[in-house]
């Protein structure tokens, strides 16, 4: 009677001992749910919580993009200008070939000649172009003459003569053929026509060849002061012989 006693007492203690773990085991998992429930809650509730903030710091959010669907207003629009010619292609330069209007016009307000000129003839009547092409002092004939800046310039050949007339500008003399010692000193001076000089592809008359050598002692010098003084000194009182 007493061992059935205590192995009925065991079993009584089995079955309350399984049924307490069993009870523990739904509590658990409940608890366990629950607090799944609540996190997944409060996980929801930050997330709202910070796209509300977002979407009031960001004054865009959620807005439709205001360019989106809208075509390049240039797009498909031809260069106004493509395909058509250059409207100043081809033709010439309306000024070319036509000569200096008021190259070789003497002024007629000035006192002197813009050239000086003996008997009408300018200079002393020496071929300026010889100058130039033989390289010394040769006289000119009436025979070949050429009228410009209204004085009488003579020469030795009709091919200087030619060559005087298809480009005057290049073989008159500085400062009217004036002396250019006495332009750089601010008077107006006659020359002698074999106290000559070509400096840089220009013709410069002296007074006579010690004036000349006065004024080669510094040459840039006098004709950067004689251009200062050129042609002003025309209206000068004095022509100085």
């Amino acid at each position: 009677m007493e061992l059935l006693t205590i192995y009925r007492e065991i079993r009584h203690m089995k079955v309350k001992y399984i049924t307490t773990i069993a009870i523990a085991t739904i509590i658990g998992l409940v608890t366990t749910n629950f607090s799944y429930a609540n996190s997944k809650a409060a996980t929801n509730l930050n997330s709202t919580t910070v796209s509300s903030k977002v979407a009031q710091s960001n004054p865009c959010a959620g807005k439709a993009n205001p360019c989106a669907s809208k075509e390049n207003p240039c797009a498909s629009k031809e260069n106004p200008c493509a395909g058509k010619a250059n409207p100043c292609a081809g033709k010439a330069n309306p000024c070319a070939g036509k000569a200096n209007p008021c190259a070789g016009k003497s002024s007629t307000a000035s006192v002197h000649p813009q050239f000086y000129n003996e008997k009408s003839v300018a200079l002393d009547g020496q071929d300026v172009v010889a100058y130039f092409t033989q390289s010394k002092l040769v006289m000119g004939v009436s025979q070949f003459k050429h009228n410009w800046a209204g004085t009488t310039w003579i020469f030795a050949s009709a091919a200087n003569r030619d060559m005087f007339a298809n480009n005057p500008e290049k073989y008159a003399p500085q400062y009217g053929g004036y002396c250019a010692q006495g332009t750089s000193e601010g008077h107006l001076v006659v020359t002698q026509p074999d106290a000559w000089k070509i400096v840089n592809g220009k013709l410069y008359l002296n007074y006579d060849k010690t004036v000349q050598a006065q004024w080669m002692g510094d040459i840039p010098g006098h004709i950067a002061s004689a251009n200062k003084n050129w042609p002003a000194i025309l209206n000068n009182k004095e022509l100085f012989r």
